[in-house]
């Protein structure tokens, strides 16, 4: 059996391709039942994100064409479309792209985390579905250990190189402790989100979300336990507020410097720690001259993200190296399941001439037990040596060196 990983991401289509190949919600268990329904297939995984789409599987032989063509079924699109997009892995290919997909290297943003999480979704949606067996299975379990190993020996996510993520860390440079501190996001776009989300995930005590629409402002907020305003009330909320964000596509200033110092009149000199990641900017740059605030812009951010890059890259260059130990360790372990079969298959070869031999030998212990006992070990013997004796005469003839100094390790010949 081959291992196979077979897949369309970020680097090889564009997102108009990687949504027609996307396999999510209720269709994932169906093409997880369709694929190990292929003759080639014994077991298989889909892993699907917005940034790419693979396939896990064992296969019979190594008819890579069988998932290209049934990708492309599946979708009801022409092979011709996908094929020149996708990439394939095999075997220990295969398993070291699953350890770098896991570990965040293979990821749009270097080191990041979430991968981790939608994998381990796709491992339990596979395991639901009842087409995991003991290979993938067991990769899964040891490409979760490898992930936890590269965050915690490698400083590959501690390092912000998101925007969204690198204002709620700097934003940290100024409070510590986010549970009793209130945050009004300006926006409701894709970076006003995460930046929600990383507030909600360090616990944030309160949010308030703003926006030109206020039902869009509501619907963000909703989802982290907040709630929307319209620009229009921003000067009523404002004072209350320790983090400001602002990230809109207006073309004038939202924040001017008198709506700021009039809403610090109510903090008591509280600190307030303000980013404007707006271009062009929400918050006129005079408001970094009132005492008490911290006015930052996406420049600051950019000189965050760069050097933090420079660090995930060192971090990634160590965990390559672990990732190249830990394929071996499970290569290493996929070839001596090879053996194991090869060992139960002659351990029952022994126990059947055994059992021959044995049956032959409780015949005579009524005449002559004495003679039974060498009859079954001569006879057990000789059946027990007589195959490799056989093979181990035809290698010397042959002049098999090899197998010859195999047998010798084998058999425990080697000592002298």
């Amino acid at each position: 059996m081959s291992l196979i990983a077979l897949g369309i991401n970020h680097r090889t289509a564009p997102v108009e391709l990687r949504e027609q190949v996307a396999i999510t919600g209720d269709r994932i268990a169906a093409a997880l039942h369709e694929l190990v329904a292929l003759p080639a297939v014994s077991e298989a995984t889909i892993l699907s994100t917005c940034n790419r789409t693979e396939l896990y599987c064992g296969l019979h032989d190594n008819q890579t064409d069988t998932l290209t063509e049934w990708l492309a079924r599946f979708h009801r699109l022409d092979p011709e479309l996908i094929r020149p997009h996708l990439y394939s892995h095999r075997n220990d290919d295969a398993v070291r792209h699953l350890l770098r997909v896991a570990g965040g290297l293979d990821s749009m943003i270097l080191g990041e985390p979430q991968i981790l999480g939608q994998m381990k979704d796709a491992w339990q949606k596979a395991t639901d579905a009842g087409t995991l067996d003991v290979t993938l299975g067991r990769l899964f379990q040891h490409t979760f250990s490898v992930a936890k190993q590269i965050r915690t020996d490698t400083a590959i996510g501690e390092s912000p190189v998101s925007v969204a993520f690198a204002a709620v860390s700097l934003a940290r440079q100024i409070f510590s402790d986010f549970k009793q501190r209130t945050a009004l996001l300006i926006g409701a776009g894709e970076t006003i989100e995460l930046t929600a989300r990383h507030l909600h995930d360090q616990h944030l005590g309160r949010l308030t979300v703003a926006n030109r629409t206020p039902e869009n402002a509501h619907d963000l907020a909703a989802n982290f336990g907040g709630y929307g305003i319209g620009l229009d009330e921003i000067g009523a909320h404002l004072a209350e507020a320790d983090i400001v964000i602002s990230a809109t596509s207006s073309s004038t200033i939202i924040l001017d410097r008198a709506l700021v110092k009039t809403a610090l009149k109510g903090r008591k000199h509280r600190p307030v720690f303000m980013l404007d990641i707006a271009v062009p900017r929400d918050i006129d740059p005079a408001v970094a001259e009132l005492e008490d605030i911290y006015l930052y812009t996406v420049d600051d951010l950019q000189e965050v993200i760069q050097e933090n890059l420079k660090s995930r890259q060192q971090a990634a260059r160590q965990a390559e190296d672990i990732i190249d130990v830990q394929v071996d360790r499970f290569m290493a372990w996929l070839r001596g399941q090879d053996a194991v079969a090869s060992i139960r298959n002659y351990r029952l070869l022994a126990e059947q001439q055994r059992d021959e031999v044995l049956d032959k030998a409780r015949q005579m212990l009524d005449k002559d037990p004495q003679q039974a006992l060498e009859f079954l070990a001569r006879t057990l013997t000789n059946k027990l040596a007589h195959g490799p004796s056989v093979r181990i005469r035809q290698a010397a003839e042959s002049g098999d060196t090899a197998l010859l100094q195999a047998a010798l390790k084998l058999f425990n010949l080697d000592k002298d």
